[in-house]
């Protein structure tokens, strides 16, 4: 076995000054998705269905519709979901809706989930 300085050749000279060769590797760091928050709003005997309608169309920009559809599902379900969002905005979403029926003295709740991706209603 023979080592970098055998007899008769030249010594491996390392310059560290001189242009370095090999491949460029380009890196590029990859933004995470934010998590994904669900808003719940929650039945009560108490909060007129007009109203839940109200607050889906107007904090949650829901056709007339669909609000309707998502207010029978809580009254019969017990818990229905408004949307999901960054928590930011759900949170914002959850403060707006309930200050409104607290105006309105209504009783109605809303609260805040992690979504985990799954479709559930």
């Amino acid at each position: 076995m023979s080592g970098p300085n055998e007899p008769g050749k030249p010594p491996i000279d390392i310059d560290d000054d001189g242009p370095a060769t090999g491949v460029a590797i380009k890196s590029r760091t990859r933004t995470k998705k934010p998590a994904m928050y669900k808003v719940l709003m929650l039945n009560d005997d108490y909060t007129p269905m007009e109203f839940v309608v109200h607050v889906l169309e107007r904090y949650f920009q829901m056709r007339h519709e669909e609000a309707t559809r998502i207010m029978l599902h809580v009254h019969q379900k017990g818990v229905g979901i408004c949307g999901v969002f960054t928590y930011e905005v759900a949170e914002t979403k959850v403060n707006q809706v309930m200050d409104f029926a607290r105006q309105h003295q209504h009783p109605l709740q809303c609260t805040i989930e992690k979504d985990d991706g799954g479709d559930e209603d």
